[in-house]
């Protein structure tokens, strides 16, 4: 029989705030977090959801803030405070034994534009030689291994918008194989580039709100137009349940099951009937011994987009019929980190469970469609039972669900 892995730290980074105590109290309340974001400053799309009073130099150090990018700073500052919530030390942690699996969905944008502008103007000598190892995609992974002295598997996933969910599921499988003892898991992205949010822009993925940027993010709304550009990291430590007993860890919430697939149907729009998804969220719990009744709640990948959220709708309805359990989407508040999002939607429903509490969607006020659900609006709701499903989808048709069950 697999063994059961445990989630017994977990450290955040997003535009809710630094830790998870400022993290759980924003998404609490319900209230969007986008705002005007001088970045985007004269593109058609100018506002996103930002992580606030982020000081790279103060927090990390002032070589390590210029050696790398945005992404690679939260990734640090989030392993830090999951290794710290954990109880772990990594002077005398078995180093070896200690992987890092992170998901970041593309190479970082932010610092390339002057980079590019050098070489255009004929100026090749003039481009940072940190210009490539501070922006790869591993160096997330990779400057994490460094910075805690983790010697084990190293690696980032990119699965789209899934990439966060993906690492987690795959460090679970290192774990469970034996490889290691203890993995670092999650993601880390920032989409607040001038590149990316004009792409964003030119596929008509984004909300046009410029004039209420706190009301653009409205996941499951009949009124939703697009999501919100977000940014940020989580991580979290996995172990498997019987070495987190070992060292005295009790009643930690489990990662009971991973399921993931593809659409294999096109390039950036979900299978509209969510056929894929839905096989993705049935994996998840056969993987968990899970049954149907057992889930108290779905944590959606509720982007905002016409198109995504009526395909996830369509999805929980054909796993759940008329009995979909009670529905909520982190995006409402903190939007869209990209390759980040699955890994920062877990860590909010591992504190979900922790706290027996559903947060509500911000900007909800009622569903179209076909495929009703009971969407968690105003004000949090109890968790009915202790199983919660976290579920991500991506281009290229990802998809990548996380089991969670509270301990």
């Amino acid at each position: 029989m697999p063994a059961d892995v445990a989630v017994t730290g977990l450290g955040l980074v997003t535009p809710a705030g630094h830790t998870a105590a400022e993290n759980w109290a924003a998404l609490c309340r319900g209230r969007s977090l986008a705002a005007p974001d001088p970045e985007l400053d004269g593109l058609p799309v100018d506002f996103s959801c930002q992580v606030p009073a982020f000081d790279a130099a103060a927090e990390l150090g002032r070589s390590s803030a210029r050696r790398v990018d945005r992404f690679v700073h939260f990734a640090l500052l989030a392993a830090r405070r999951a290794v710290a919530d954990a109880g772990l030390d990594p002077a005398s942690w078995p180093a070896e034994r200690v992987g890092v699996v992170l998901g970041v969905g593309s190479n970082s944008l932010s610092s390339y534009p002057a980079e590019f502008g050098h070489l255009g103007a004929g100026r090749p000598e003039r481009v940072s030689p940190l210009a490539l190892p501070r922006s790869v995609p591993n160096m997330a992974a990779g400057e994490v291994a460094i910075d805690l002295g983790a010697q084990g598997p190293n690696f980032t996933t990119s699965s789209a918008c899934a990439s966060g969910a993906t690492a987690i599921g795959v460090a679970r499988d290192l774990l469970r194989s034996g490889t290691c003892d203890v993995v670092l898991a999650g993601g880390s992205e920032s989409g607040r580039s001038r590149m990316t949010a004009t792409c964003f822009t030119r596929m008509r993925a984004l909300s046009r709100r410029r004039e209420r940027p706190e009301l653009a993010s409205r996941p499951f709304d009949a009124a939703r137009d697009g999501f919100v550009l977000g940014e940020g990291a989580a991580v979290l430590v996995l172990e498997r349940l019987t070495h987190a007993r070992a060292r005295g860890v009790t009643a930690p919430v489990l990662l009971r099951g991973y399921g993931a697939g593809a659409d294999a149907r096109h390039p950036v729009a979900p299978d509209p009937t969510g056929a894929g998804a839905a096989r993705a969220v049935r994996a998840a719990l056969q993987d968990g011994s899970c049954a149907d009744r057992e889930v108290g709640f779905v944590n959606a990948h509720g982007t905002s987009t016409p198109l995504n959220d009526r395909a996830e709708a369509a999805a929980l309805t054909r796993v759940f019929g008329d009995d979909v359990p009670p529905v909520t989407a982190s995006k409402g508040v903190i939007g869209h980190a990209l390759g980040a999002a699955g890994a920062i939607q877990a860590a909010y429903t591992v504190l979900a469970l922790r706290h027996r509490l559903v947060p509500p969607v911000a900007n909800f006020e009622g569903q179209d469609g076909d495929h009703k659900l009971d969407v968690v609006a105003g004000r949090p709701r109890p968790v009915a039972s202790g199983a919660a499903l976290s579920c991500s989808f991506g281009f290229g048709g990802q998809n990548a669900v996380l089991l969670f069950t509270a301990g």
